[in-house]
């Protein structure tokens, strides 16, 4: 049986690849939280704390591998196990060489971070992507075989950063591709002002808190507040800023369903938060630290949930493709898939 890796992230990408992993058949599949094959970077996730903030170990590797236990997954972390035919990647910034001979698919996790003057040099001079400190050039490296992007205005981000537009296909991307279903929730509250903040401290950014609140407070214009936390942050400290600068009875989650809670708010407000996208397909208005009006442009296809199923018949194509890398057409080969799983159903159903 063909062997397909997933690698994995945050508790959220772990989730959208295990979605991905359901809609396949006749595959074995795996899962192993993200790593690299430099001496340098093992040696400082292994060794020391510094890489704590980011994916490749503390929390985020701790809570995505309880997700795998939790839901029974396989796992082969750093791939010693087994000789893959398909590896499934949320970010192609940290791609093993020794990965890189096989099959690869990159699919979208959420929104990336901006464009900075470091991104560029970065890009400029051919350096690794990952020396951009952040998520900006995440989809832009242009190494996997196929890029499975959120919608056709991040298609058109990512081919005008150095992606291949042939190896692009408009599949969306789970979690963010049906958000009217949080529309019916019991969450007990209504009509607030959301923030949503990030773990930009945790991740060793810069940032305000302290101003970023009170400009909340702002927008509010004496409506009440609702603060949700990055899973990521410092719980005692945000919510220690929020006590002295945010008016008294603002609500404060460090857990709970954030969707539903951009469901009942009024106006939403976040940082660098992929959240934004439910907010704007919900049709709320929206501040962010990005361009409004091209957040609506990059804004994930809603497609009713089907965005596992559209990478999962891309993922089954490529598999069955015995030809030249550079003559697979993934978005024919997205709708020949899916078209041949609904006469499937028919007949199964039948």
């Amino acid at each position: 049986m063909r062997k397909v890796l997933f690698i994995t992230g945050s508790v959220h990408q772990t989730s959208q690849m295990h979605q991905i992993a359901a809609e396949l058949f006749g595959v074995d599949c795996w899962f192993s939280q993200v790593f690299a094959d430099s001496p340098i970077i093992n040696f400082l996730t292994n060794k020391t704390t510094l890489l704590n903030g980011t994916a490749l170990a503390g929390q985020f590797r701790t809570n995505s591998e309880k997700y795998m236990r939790e839901h029974g997954l396989q796992v082969d972390y750093r791939a010693h196990l087994n000789h893959y035919d398909l590896v499934v990647y949320c970010s192609d910034l940290l791609i093993p060489h020794r990965l890189r001979k096989i099959k690869t698919v990159w699919v979208q996790e959420g929104m990336v971070d901006r464009i900075t003057p470091v991104s560029k040099v970065v890009k400029a001079l051919k350096l690794h992507p990952a020396l951009s400190g952040n998520t900006s050039l995440n989809g832009s490296s242009n190494i996997c075989d196929v890029y499975c992007a959120a919608s056709e205005g991040y298609k058109q981000y990512f081919s005008n950063l150095g992606t291949e537009k042939r190896k692009l296909v408009v599949t969306g991307i789970p979690n963010y591709d049906n958000a009217v279903q949080f529309r019916d929730n019991d969450f007990p509250y209504h009509d607030y002002v959301m923030v949503a903040t990030t773990d930009m401290r945790e991740t060793y950014r810069f940032e305000n808190r302290p101003a970023f609140i009170k400009d909340a407070v702002k927008i509010a214009a004496g409506r009440r507040l609702l603060f949700k936390f990055h899973p990521n942050e410092d719980f005692e400290r945000a919510e220690a800023e929020i006590r002295e600068h945010a008016p008294e009875g603002t609500l404060m989650f460090r857990s709970g369903n954030t969707n539903h809670m951009i469901a009942n708010c009024t106006e939403l407000i976040t940082q660098y938060s992929t959240v934004v996208f439910t907010g704007i397909a919900l049709g709320k208005k929206v501040h962010s630290w990005f361009d409004v009006p091209t957040l609506h442009q990059l804004s994930p296809w809603q497609n009713g949930g089907t965005s596992a199923q559209n990478i999962a018949a891309v993922c089954q194509s490529y598999l069955d493709y015995q030809g030249d890398k550079k003559h697979f057409d993934p978005t024919a080969a997205m709708a020949e898939a899916l078209a041949h799983h609904s006469v499937l159903n028919e007949v199964y159903a039948g």
